[in-house]
This record gives structure tokens, sequence and C-alpha cells, in this order.
């Protein structure tokens, strides 16, 4: 039996048994019982599966539980919370409000399918923490030619990807004042 790893998971301190090199989706989905992050390819090639770690995107179907050791992991599900942070509300505040980037993909009426959203926001809230107001282009590099791979959408959801992350942008600027 392997020596337990304990991380932070979407603000809650997680500690499993599983074994280290165990791939962290499998954790966070048969574990822990947290849906947002999906199987796609199993090659870190789709994004489907994406998380952010220590506020940077990685693929979790590739990732070793070890690597999340006493780091934090943030999933689709806990982008309310990061927005709360941000905004400086309390517990009770951040409960109900949305991250801008999720309220934007429905407000665009994003997803088809649905499968592979959930790693598209967590690229899109990667985004605008680094750049609050991407032009296309940067909207479209950091989809395409972010490492580790672009994020693929098989329902070919592209445009309205693109007009979602736009009106975060605005949402977000526009939550700052």
């Amino acid at each position: 039996m392997s020596d337990p790893v304990t991380f932070t998971v979407n603000g809650r301190k997680e500690t499993v048994a599983s074994e280290p090199d165990t791939p962290l989706l499998f954790v966070l989905r048969n574990e822990l019982k947290l849906t947002g992050p999906r199987m796609g390819c199993g090659m870190a090639q789709c994004g489907a599966c994406a998380v952010l770690l220590d506020g940077e995107e990685i693929r979790t179907c590739v990732t070793p539980l070890s690597y999340a050791a006493g780091k934090q992991v943030v999933t689709i599900e806990g982008l309310p919370a990061v927005w709360a942070a941000q905004k400086g509300l309390s517990a009770s505040e951040s409960a109900a409000p949305l991250h801008p980037v999720q309220q934007a993909w429905i407000d665009e009426q994003v997803p088809q399918c649905g499968y592979c959203q959930s790693g598209m926001m967590i690229a899109a809230v990667q985004l605008l923490a680094k750049n609050p107001n991407p032009t296309v282009a940067q909207i479209k590099d950091a989809f395409t030619n972010t490492p580790p791979s672009p994020h693929l959408c098989r329902c070919g959801t592209y445009s309205a990807i693109i007009d979602a992350v736009q009106r975060a942008a605005q949402a977000m600027k526009g939550a700052a004042r």
C-alpha cells in the first residue's frame, strides 16, 4: 500500500491512498466524484481532462497523482470559488455566482455535446488570468498552440468559444471596476 497523497481540490484538502502513478483524472473522477474533467484521448492530446494545477493548465489523463501532492487543483466545479476569491467575496457570498467564463459559455450557448467544454473553460480561465483582454488571434493561439496540445471540439463550436471568451473578458473587466 502506498503512502497517502494530500492535495487541495477546489479549496478542500483531500488525502487519497491511490498508487502515486495513478492518473490524476482517475482520482478526481472515481475517488473524489468530480465529473468535470473527462477522459478523452488518454494521451494529453484533446484537453477534455484539463484542470488547473497551481494556476496552470495540465492534462490529468497523463499526470500522476504524485505530481499533485501538496498542490492546488481546480476543476470546472471549483471555478465559482476562484472567481469569488478574485472578487474578495466571503464563502457564503461565493456560493451562487458562476465564474464569468462559465456564464459566458451559457450566454453564448457554446456546447453542443459538451464533452470537451470543461477543458475549454479551464483553458479560457488560464488565458484570461494571463491576458485579461485577448484579441481573437490570441484566443485562437491559446486554444491551438499552447502546450501540451490543442483543445479539440468534435462538434466544431470554435467560433462560439471565441465569442464566449470575449464575453467573459468584458464581464470580468466590468466586474473589476
